[in-house]
């Protein structure tokens, strides 16, 4: 009879002791209203932290392209124009020297003994000379034989001059200020006349010759501004100017061959490196432009990241001319399309991205403007 008292009581307390702990944290817990007191709040995934910008569409003069080869703005090789043993070299392979530096001398005893003679041969009949005018002038000597000795001192001078000529050929300097090629004679070489000896080259500016058609006549004028690019070294664009244009068309090919100058001042060019020209005319068109900083290359192919819907994605991109830190693009984007222009080295497809800066045009359309600095 106890037993069965005991249970019923022992479940009212239990039950009892749950409704109090229920009370107790009701009454104590904070109070929360609106839509977030009924669901609790889900923060944004944060995505990579980016600097992006919008493409933008500036007007652009049209170009012809074609392709050419760098030459040097001056360039000789180096050869005696007399016979010798070479005694001195006077240079450095590679270095740069001055108009009328001192490159190579030749063995002169021969040609100094030469000189020699003659400048003696030259003082006895200048000698002979004076004393038939002093007696032509007292009248101990004939016109005839006056004439005879001033023949004989003019053709002393003459030899002379040839032996002193002779012996500065023995020294060769250099016709222009360059750069030193590889030489191909040593210390004790015998060489003969127009033998080569080394090549000297002037690399700033540079020249750079190419052929564009002949129906393209009426764009081409002279000192018209271009721009070239290297396979060699595909992140950098030089700047040009044309100035001669080749009169004669040629008949094979139907083409006019123009010849500019690219200044050098860096160095990194070099003749005969294979050049692809945009020469550009007077017609403009609207053309979509991007910051240099947004390309990256994956072989030869160049790409850029655009931002869709918050998630960076792989664009390739065909481009064309670059100028003051801008590449014109024509294929792989539109205008309205978001590229990444920083950040891009810790993304990959698919990745999200936080934008920091809204995506804006550039505020001067015009791809050939300084940039502004910021205050």
């Amino acid at each position: 009879m106890r037993k069965a008292l005991v249970a019923p009581v022992v479940a009212v307390l239990v039950a009892g002791v749950g409704a109090l702990s229920y009370w107790a944290g009701t009454r104590n817990a904070p109070k929360s209203t609106g839509p977030a007191a009924a669901m609790p709040a889900k923060a944004a995934p944060a995505g990579i932290v980016v600097e992006a910008t919008k493409v933008a569409v500036v007007s652009l003069p049209q170009a012809l392209t074609a392709v050419g080869s760098l030459r040097s703005d001056e360039t000789v090789i180096v050869r005696p124009e007399v016979p010798g043993r070479v005694s001195q070299i006077l240079f450095r392979e590679g270095e740069r020297v001055t108009k009328g530096a001192v490159l190579i001398k030749l063995d002169d005893s021969v040609q100094q003994a030469d000189a020699d003679r003659a400048k003696a041969n030259f003082t006895l009949s200048r000698t002979k000379h004076e004393r038939a005018i002093d007696l032509r002038n007292k009248g101990f000597l004939s016109t005839q034989a006056l004439d005879e000795s001033d023949n004989s001192l003019k053709v002393a001078k003459a030899d002379a001059d040839l032996m002193e000529a002779r012996l500065s050929k023995t020294t060769i300097r250099a016709p222009f200020s360059g750069t030193i090629g590889l030489r191909q004679v040593s210390i004790g070489d015998y060489v003969k006349e127009g033998q080569d000896m080394v090549n000297l080259e002037s690399l700033d500016p540079l020249k750079v010759d190419f052929r564009v058609p002949e129906l393209a006549l009426s764009q081409v004028k002279d000192r018209q501004t271009l721009q070239i690019t290297l396979d060699a070294i595909p992140d950098k664009a030089y700047d040009g100017r044309v100035v001669a244009i080749n009169p004669l068309i040629d008949a094979n090919g139907r083409s006019i061959v123009l010849r500019a100058q690219v200044p050098n001042t860096d160095g990194k060019l070099r003749p005969g490196m294979f050049a692809r020209v945009r020469l550009f005319t007077s017609g403009s068109k609207d053309t979509m432009v991007v910051p240099e900083e947004s390309l990256f290359p994956i072989g030869e192919d160049k790409y850029v990241y655009k931002v869709v819907d918050r998630k960076a994605q792989r664009q390739k991109v065909e481009i064309g001319a670059r100028r003051d830190g801008r590449v014109e693009v024509l294929g792989g984007l539109a205008p309205e399309d978001v590229v990444v222009t920083a950040g891009g080295l810790k993304l990959r497809e698919g990745a999200l991205v936080t934008v920091t800066a809204p995506a804006a045009a550039p505020t001067t359309p015009v791809l050939n403007d300084a940039p502004k600095s910021k205050g």
